[in-house]
Protein backbone atom coordinates (compact mmCIF):
# COMPACT_ATOMS: atom_id res chain seq x y z
CA UNK A 1 0.00 0.00 0.00
CA UNK A 2 1.70 3.59 -0.77
CA UNK A 3 2.26 5.24 2.20
CA UNK A 4 0.73 8.95 2.26
CA UNK A 5 3.56 11.70 2.28
CA UNK A 6 2.94 15.35 4.11
CA UNK A 7 3.68 18.01 1.84
CA UNK A 8 4.03 21.72 1.32
CA UNK A 9 1.04 23.22 0.80
CA UNK A 10 1.43 27.82 0.06
CA UNK A 11 -2.30 29.50 0.53
CA UNK A 12 -2.73 31.17 -2.77
CA UNK A 13 -6.25 32.42 -2.70
CA UNK A 14 -9.54 32.80 -0.39
CA UNK A 15 -12.90 33.09 -1.09
CA UNK A 16 -15.53 34.00 1.87
CA UNK A 17 -18.51 31.57 1.48
CA UNK A 18 -20.41 32.43 4.76
CA UNK A 19 -19.71 34.61 7.96
CA UNK A 20 -17.89 31.18 9.19
CA UNK A 21 -16.89 29.86 6.15
CA UNK A 22 -14.58 30.59 3.60
CA UNK A 23 -12.43 28.07 0.86
CA UNK A 24 -8.63 28.22 0.65
CA UNK A 25 -6.65 27.55 -2.50
CA UNK A 26 -3.70 25.78 -1.72
CA UNK A 27 -0.84 25.00 -4.21
CA UNK A 28 0.74 22.01 -3.54
CA UNK A 29 4.13 21.06 -6.27
CA UNK A 30 3.96 17.44 -7.56
CA UNK A 31 0.56 17.08 -5.93
CA UNK A 32 -0.69 13.56 -7.33
CA UNK A 33 -3.97 14.30 -8.40
CA UNK A 34 -7.77 13.14 -6.22
CA UNK A 35 -10.78 11.56 -7.55
CA UNK A 36 -14.12 14.14 -6.28
CA UNK A 37 -15.13 13.27 -3.14
CA UNK A 38 -11.80 12.57 -1.53
CA UNK A 39 -10.42 14.07 1.51
CA UNK A 40 -6.95 15.25 2.81
CA UNK A 41 -5.47 15.93 5.99
CA UNK A 42 -4.05 19.01 7.51
CA UNK A 43 -1.58 19.16 9.64
CA UNK A 44 -0.59 22.70 11.68
CA UNK A 45 3.17 23.10 13.56
CA UNK A 46 3.68 25.38 16.05
CA UNK A 47 6.40 27.34 17.00
CA UNK A 48 7.63 24.96 20.25
CA UNK A 49 6.87 21.77 17.20
CA UNK A 50 3.28 21.05 18.77
CA UNK A 51 1.14 19.94 15.97
CA UNK A 52 -2.24 19.59 15.52
CA UNK A 53 -3.91 17.83 12.65
CA UNK A 54 -7.57 17.72 11.05
CA UNK A 55 -9.08 15.75 7.70
CA UNK A 56 -11.17 17.92 5.70
CA UNK A 57 -13.10 16.94 1.72
CA UNK A 58 -11.76 18.74 -1.18
CA UNK A 59 -13.89 21.15 -2.42
CA UNK A 60 -13.20 21.07 -6.26
CA UNK A 61 -11.83 18.70 -9.24
CA UNK A 62 -8.11 17.83 -9.80
CA UNK A 63 -6.53 20.98 -11.01
CA UNK A 64 -2.56 20.63 -11.45
CA UNK A 65 -1.04 21.83 -8.28
CA UNK A 66 -3.99 23.65 -6.72
CA UNK A 67 -5.90 22.46 -3.88
CA UNK A 68 -9.43 23.22 -2.62
CA UNK A 69 -10.15 23.06 0.72
CA UNK A 70 -13.65 24.31 1.80
CA UNK A 71 -13.73 25.20 5.50
CA UNK A 72 -16.34 25.95 8.60
CA UNK A 73 -15.22 27.50 11.71
CA UNK A 74 -15.39 24.77 14.74
CA UNK A 75 -16.15 26.62 18.09
CA UNK A 76 -12.71 25.39 20.79
CA UNK A 77 -11.12 24.04 17.25
CA UNK A 78 -7.55 23.93 17.30
CA UNK A 79 -7.17 23.77 13.05
CA UNK A 80 -10.06 25.31 12.07
CA UNK A 81 -10.29 28.63 13.74
CA UNK A 82 -6.46 29.38 12.22
CA UNK A 83 -7.72 28.45 8.44
CA UNK A 84 -10.95 30.62 8.79
CA UNK A 85 -9.76 33.45 10.66
CA UNK A 86 -5.79 33.77 10.75
CA UNK A 87 -4.06 32.00 7.77
CA UNK A 88 -2.82 34.71 4.90
CA UNK A 89 -2.17 34.45 1.12
CA UNK A 90 1.69 32.90 1.12
CA UNK A 91 1.24 31.52 4.51
CA UNK A 92 1.86 27.47 4.31
CA UNK A 93 0.69 24.30 6.16
CA UNK A 94 0.94 20.69 5.80
CA UNK A 95 -1.13 18.44 3.49
CA UNK A 96 -1.37 14.67 3.07
CA UNK A 97 -3.50 12.77 0.84
CA UNK A 98 -5.53 12.27 -1.04
CA UNK A 99 -7.39 10.12 1.02
CA UNK A 100 -10.92 7.67 0.48
CA UNK A 101 -11.84 5.38 -2.29
CA UNK A 102 -15.11 4.49 -1.58
CA UNK A 103 -17.24 8.37 -1.37
CA UNK A 104 -16.11 9.51 -4.54
CA UNK A 105 -17.37 10.34 -8.14
CA UNK A 106 -15.87 9.16 -11.68
CA UNK A 107 -16.51 11.15 -14.59
CA UNK A 108 -16.99 8.10 -16.47
CA UNK A 109 -19.61 6.59 -14.37
CA UNK A 110 -22.88 6.77 -16.37
CA UNK A 111 -25.88 6.06 -13.58
CA UNK A 112 -27.46 9.82 -12.25
CA UNK A 113 -26.64 11.19 -9.15
CA UNK A 114 -28.81 12.17 -6.07
CA UNK A 115 -26.96 14.47 -3.94
CA UNK A 116 -28.03 14.59 -0.41
CA UNK A 117 -26.01 17.67 1.65
CA UNK A 118 -26.59 18.72 5.08
CA UNK A 119 -25.17 21.92 5.89
CA UNK A 120 -21.74 21.95 5.48
CA UNK A 121 -21.97 18.36 3.83
CA UNK A 122 -22.08 19.70 0.52
CA UNK A 123 -18.34 20.30 0.23
CA UNK A 124 -17.39 16.92 -1.40
CA UNK A 125 -20.83 16.71 -2.96
CA UNK A 126 -19.93 20.51 -4.86
CA UNK A 127 -16.16 18.45 -5.78
CA UNK A 128 -18.46 15.98 -7.74
CA UNK A 129 -20.58 18.99 -9.39
CA UNK A 130 -17.60 20.64 -10.50
CA UNK A 131 -15.91 18.10 -11.89
CA UNK A 132 -18.79 16.66 -13.81
CA UNK A 133 -18.93 20.41 -15.45
CA UNK A 134 -15.08 20.15 -15.76
CA UNK A 135 -15.20 16.66 -17.39
CA UNK A 136 -18.39 17.58 -19.94
CA UNK A 137 -19.88 15.04 -18.26
CA UNK A 138 -24.06 14.87 -19.14
CA UNK A 139 -24.70 12.63 -16.23
CA UNK A 140 -27.80 14.42 -14.97
CA UNK A 141 -27.08 15.40 -11.02
CA UNK A 142 -30.13 16.35 -8.34
CA UNK A 143 -28.75 18.00 -5.10
CA UNK A 144 -30.68 18.19 -2.35
CA UNK A 145 -29.29 20.61 0.21
CA UNK A 146 -30.49 21.20 3.64
CA UNK A 147 -28.84 24.20 5.70
CA UNK A 148 -30.11 26.04 8.92
CA UNK A 149 -30.81 29.37 7.07
CA UNK A 150 -30.27 31.50 3.69
CA UNK A 151 -26.78 32.91 5.33
CA UNK A 152 -25.08 29.45 5.55
CA UNK A 153 -25.32 28.95 1.91
CA UNK A 154 -22.31 27.58 0.26
CA UNK A 155 -21.14 28.45 -2.98
CA UNK A 156 -24.19 30.30 -3.41
CA UNK A 157 -23.12 32.55 -6.29
CA UNK A 158 -21.93 29.13 -8.34
CA UNK A 159 -25.19 27.95 -7.68
CA UNK A 160 -27.62 30.24 -8.64
CA UNK A 161 -26.91 29.05 -12.10
CA UNK A 162 -25.77 25.49 -12.04
CA UNK A 163 -26.28 25.10 -15.65
CA UNK A 164 -27.92 21.97 -17.73
CA UNK A 165 -28.02 18.31 -16.07
CA UNK A 166 -27.68 19.61 -12.58
CA UNK A 167 -31.24 20.31 -10.58
CA UNK A 168 -31.22 21.65 -6.92
CA UNK A 169 -33.76 22.06 -4.27
CA UNK A 170 -32.81 23.81 -1.63
CA UNK A 171 -34.19 22.05 2.16
CA UNK A 172 -34.33 24.86 5.19
CA UNK A 173 -34.30 23.95 9.07
CA UNK A 174 -34.52 26.72 11.01
CA UNK A 175 -35.52 30.13 8.20
CA UNK A 176 -36.38 29.99 5.14
CA UNK A 177 -36.22 33.01 2.83
CA UNK A 178 -39.59 34.41 1.63
CA UNK A 179 -41.88 32.95 -1.08
CA UNK A 180 -40.45 29.61 -0.12
CA UNK A 181 -43.07 27.03 -0.16
CA UNK A 182 -41.43 24.53 1.78
CA UNK A 183 -41.51 25.27 5.28
CA UNK A 184 -38.64 25.09 7.33
CA UNK A 185 -37.70 21.68 8.65
CA UNK A 186 -35.77 18.45 8.29
CA UNK A 187 -35.21 16.47 5.50
CA UNK A 188 -38.58 14.23 5.13
CA UNK A 189 -39.58 11.44 2.30
CA UNK A 190 -41.36 13.57 0.39
CA UNK A 191 -37.74 15.76 -0.11
CA UNK A 192 -36.17 12.81 -1.56
CA UNK A 193 -39.33 11.03 -3.70
CA UNK A 194 -39.69 14.94 -5.11
CA UNK A 195 -36.20 16.49 -5.32
CA UNK A 196 -34.29 13.33 -5.92
CA UNK A 197 -34.15 10.57 -8.58
CA UNK A 198 -37.10 7.09 -8.23
CA UNK A 199 -34.73 3.94 -7.23
CA UNK A 200 -36.12 2.57 -10.57
CA UNK A 201 -33.58 4.66 -12.08
CA UNK A 202 -30.60 3.25 -9.75
CA UNK A 203 -29.05 6.11 -9.14
CA UNK A 204 -25.86 6.63 -7.24
CA UNK A 205 -26.54 8.16 -4.09
CA UNK A 206 -24.27 10.12 -1.64
CA UNK A 207 -25.07 11.73 1.39
CA UNK A 208 -22.88 13.94 3.99
CA UNK A 209 -23.40 15.84 6.57
CA UNK A 210 -23.52 15.32 10.86
CA UNK A 211 -24.20 11.51 11.66
CA UNK A 212 -27.80 12.26 13.08
CA UNK A 213 -28.78 13.91 9.19
CA UNK A 214 -26.53 11.27 7.09
CA UNK A 215 -28.41 8.54 9.07
CA UNK A 216 -31.82 9.87 8.60
CA UNK A 217 -31.59 10.91 4.87
CA UNK A 218 -29.98 6.99 4.06
CA UNK A 219 -32.76 5.30 6.19
CA UNK A 220 -35.53 8.07 3.76
CA UNK A 221 -33.26 6.66 0.49
CA UNK A 222 -33.78 2.85 1.80
CA UNK A 223 -37.31 3.54 2.57
CA UNK A 224 -37.65 4.78 -1.55
CA UNK A 225 -36.09 1.64 -2.42
CA UNK A 226 -32.72 2.65 -3.39
CA UNK A 227 -30.63 -0.19 -2.98
CA UNK A 228 -28.05 0.10 -0.13
CA UNK A 229 -25.26 -0.82 -2.66
CA UNK A 230 -25.83 2.34 -4.30
CA UNK A 231 -26.05 4.49 -0.85
CA UNK A 232 -22.77 6.09 -0.22
CA UNK A 233 -22.01 8.25 3.45
CA UNK A 234 -19.73 10.54 4.36
CA UNK A 235 -19.96 11.42 8.11
CA UNK A 236 -18.63 14.54 10.12
CA UNK A 237 -17.96 14.91 13.59
CA UNK A 238 -20.97 15.28 15.87
CA UNK A 239 -20.62 19.03 15.58
CA UNK A 240 -21.59 19.08 11.62
CA UNK A 241 -19.05 22.08 10.52
CA UNK A 242 -17.40 20.53 8.37
CA UNK A 243 -13.97 17.67 9.95
CA UNK A 244 -13.91 14.55 9.09
CA UNK A 245 -14.44 11.88 11.79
Amino acid sequence: MRRLAWRAAELAEIVTETATARTLRFRVPEWPGHLAGQHVDVRLTAEDGYTAQRSYSLAGPADGDLVDLTVETVPDGEVSPYLTQVIEVGDQVELRGPVGGWFVWRPESKAPVVLVAGGSGIVPLMAMIRTRRQAGSRVPFRLLYSLRDPDRRYYAEELRSPGPGLDISYLYTRSAPPGTSRPPGRIMLDDLAEGGWPATFEPDCYVCGPTGFVEAAADLLLALGHAPERIRTERFGSSGQGELT
